[in-house]
């Protein structure tokens, strides 16, 4: 963690989410030692769980929830204890689903002068409303109703009844649930759940003996932990890795993240192709394997999380492998397979043909264009004197090179721009298709200055 070993940062730029209680900095190299300690922590505490552990702790930078799935009696309530118990300074809610239950077990009693008027008004104090960290277990009992309920707490943060509004501080609710129930507003529901885990139970001789030490040990509760994470340092990592703080920003390249959606869209498509293989499976499903456009942006979270990890200010292409805890369902080995395969052919196919660099041009010619097309005053300027453009293959250093011309007319941008891009020859069929992007995109951004040519 040598790049960021000795950084602490101000946070006096940093609004919103939880109070910092008065602090001038923030060491973040200590809460980076902090969370990985309590990583593995509970990965030792709760046994053969490594990958569902890192998974949970990623959703908590993310300030995203988590949804695991087992039998009976395979330590999901320990496991999101113990995850809790890291922590000091938040407020945990903790309830067993069940059929019965209406919106108010989760949103606080109805107060009664309000509901004489014919208004339904919640007292929030002590519900999840007001909690940072939530365990609902057996989700899937609860009914439609309350399922529905819930939505927008989890997503937006905020408590939707009626005429009340009301800003949630929840953070992170893990769930549990012993199956699946498929319809409208568990689908819903199952979005809100970003990370989702399939815990099998441990037949493994050597797993369970290690089991049976802690459970000696602890009779299966939760420990308190040598040293733990306060939750406003939780929060502040969680603004860190959405982009929130100036101070310290986690650099993903254009690149990197043009490169990180084509593994997506592959990993995609070829788990569909699976399932249409399997023709004898197509009872098992109603629709294909889909990764929402929020689940593909939380993904540049998750790698600046993994890079926050690992004490780095950049994400790099080694981390996008690891995306496989945020779009993979863990403890579905064939998924992680997959996944890490998709990632392997491309990286050899843009490796071997050099589409890497190629990719770089494209996008810096994107950037200089939605440069113009933002910013009508920068027509008036040489191209080559554009600041803030990567040198390393970049449209300005081309123009310099090949023209040598500070020509402040839009004709000769124009020129400039399509001459650039005629010099790459896309060599996967990605690149093709973006580089036809931008061909149309020359001709919408010089659209208004046709008089000049």
């Amino acid at each position: 963690m040598a790049e960021i070993s000795s950084k602490t940062l101000s946070v006096s730029a940093v609004s919103g989410g939880a109070s910092m209680n008065g602090a001038a900095s923030r060491n973040t190299s200590a809460i980076i030692a902090g969370v990985n300690d309590a990583i593995e922590f509970v990965q030792e505490r709760v046994v053969n769980r490594e990958e569902v552990v890192e998974q949970i702790f990623l959703a908590m930078l993310t300030g995203e929830h988590v949804l695991l799935e087992s039998r009976t009696g395979v330590g999901k309530t320990l496991l999101a204890e113990q995850v809790f118990r890291m922590f000091e300074g938040a407020r945990i809610f903790k309830v067993q689903a069940s059929k019965e239950q209406q919106p108010d077990t989760y949103f606080g009693g109805l107060l009664l002068d309000e509901l004489k008027q014919g208004r339904l008004i919640h007292n929030t104090d002590g519900s999840l409303v007001e909690s940072e960290f939530g365990f609902i277990d057996e989700i899937f009992d609860a009914n439609d109703y309350t399922l529905r309920a819930l939505l927008s707490l989890l997503n937006e943060r905020e408590l939707i009844r009626g005429v009340q509004r009301v800003h949630s501080n929840v953070h992170t609710v893990i769930a549990a649930t012993n199956y699946l129930r498929l319809s409208e507003i568990t689908e819903a529901l199952l979005d809100r759940f970003l990370f989702k885990a399939l815990i099998h139970p441990d037949k493994d001789a050597f797993f369970q003996y290690k089991i049976s030490q802690q459970y000696l040990k602890n009779l299966g509760n939760a420990i308190e932990p040598p040293k733990k994470i306060r939750y406003d340092d939780l929060a502040y990592a969680a603004h860190i890795v959405r982009g929130e703080v100036p101070e310290y920003h986690v650099q993903v390249t254009p690149d990197l993240v043009y490169f990180m959606n084509l593994v997506v869209r592959h990993y995609e498509v070829q788990r569909n192709r699976l399932l249409h293989e399997r023709p004898h499976e197509a009872h098992l499903r109603t629709k294909d394997f889909y990764i929402s456009p929020r689940t593909q942006a939380k993904s540049l979270d998750v790698l600046r999380a993994i890079a926050f990890l690992h004490g780095r200010v950049y994400a790099e292409k080694g981390d996008i492998p690891k995306l496989h805890l945020l779009l993979c369902t863990a403890g579905i080995p064939e998924e992680k397979t997959l996944f890490q395969r998709s990632y392997d052919t491309l990286l050899q196919l843009y490796q071997v043909s050099g589409a890497f660099d190629q990719l770089a041009g494209l996008l810096t010619l994107d950037d200089v264009l939605s440069r113009l097309r933002h910013d009508p005053t920068l027509m008036s300027k040489p191209l080559t004197e554009l600041e803030g453009v990567p040198t390393k293959r970049s449209i300005v250093a081309w123009a310099k090179e090949t023209l040598g011309v500070a020509d402040p007319s839009a004709a000769h941008k124009r020129r400039l721009a399509e001459g650039f891009l005629q010099s790459i020859h896309p060599s996967t069929e990605d690149l093709k298709t973006l580089k036809a992007h931008l061909e149309q995109e020359i001709k919408t951004v010089f659209a208004g200055h046709v008089e000049h040519f």
